[in-house]
Order: structure tokens, then sequence, then C-alpha cells
């Protein structure tokens, strides 16, 4: 099983949102050009937050975070640009052999452990912000800067 690269993409959009809203007017093309996806991507995974009041966007102002980036979960960002199945993350074949004494029992035995797992990455998810992001960035870029240097 995984993710699709839409929340990876759609992090780091979040992130150079955040980074250089207040510097530059961010566009889809500037964006997609730091994500190094087509714009039509990017326009895409915009739509997507947009509709999750993530992001707002404007013609004068460009691209920015709809609210604080300390009040942004990457689980916010998963459930706005992944489409999970209500019924959750793992998916079982239809229908199983009820002749065969795994097949009988297979969906709730494995179905528990499956349910764990996703509700543990779920709750990793929910305890991480934007902003807790930006900071491991700059800690990151400052590293990098002193050992170049």
């Amino acid at each position: 099983m995984q993710i699709s690269e839409r929340f990876a993409a759609a992090v780091h959009l979040l992130c150079y949102i955040h980074s250089n809203s207040r510097l530059e007017r961010v566009t889809s093309e500037t964006a997609a050009e730091s994500v190094g996806v087509n714009p039509v991507v990017v326009r895409n995974i915009m739509r997507q937050l947009r509709k999750n009041r993530l992001i707002t966007v404007d013609r004068t102002s460009g691209i920015l975070l709809a609210k604080q980036a300390k009040k942004i979960s990457l689980y916010d960002v998963y459930r706005a640009v992944e489409a999970v199945d209500p019924d959750g993350l793992f998916r079982f074949p239809a229908s199983p052999s009820e002749q065969c004494e795994i097949g009988k029992v297979i969906r709730p035995v494995l179905g528990k452990k499956l349910s764990a797992a996703q509700k543990a990455m779920e709750k990793e998810l929910k305890s991480v912000s934007l902003e807790d992001l930006q900071k491991d960035i700059r800690k990151t870029v400052r590293r990098a800067e002193e050992t170049a240097g």
C-alpha cells in the first residue's frame, strides 16, 4: 500500500506557500517549479486544498495559507488530498472463500490489525503541524549552510 505522491506534493506546496507568500506573490507556476511537477498538477492539488479550507487563492495576493501553519496538521493535508475510503485505508478481496478456514476469518482478524495501523498513522499525522515542518526545514538548511561554509 502506498500513499500517492499528491500528499508529499501538497505538503511541499504548503511549506513553499508558508515560506514565500510574505516575500513574493506565489502562483501555481512558481509553486510547480519548487515542487518539480507540472503546474496543472499543482492546480489540481490546490483545488483540493482550497476545498478543504487550507489555502485561499486571490488574483492580487496569490496563494496564501487559509489559517496559521501551526493549525494545519499533516493529517489535514492527508485528508484533503488522499481519497481515503470511509471503510479505511486498506481494502480486502470482495469475497474470500467461505470454504477455506483462512478465508472465513481473515477479514475480521487482519482488519483489526490494519485498523490499528491506520489509527496509529493518523495519530502521528495529527501530531505534526506545518509549522513543525518549517522549523525542521530551517534547521536542516542552516546545518547545510554551516557544513558548506
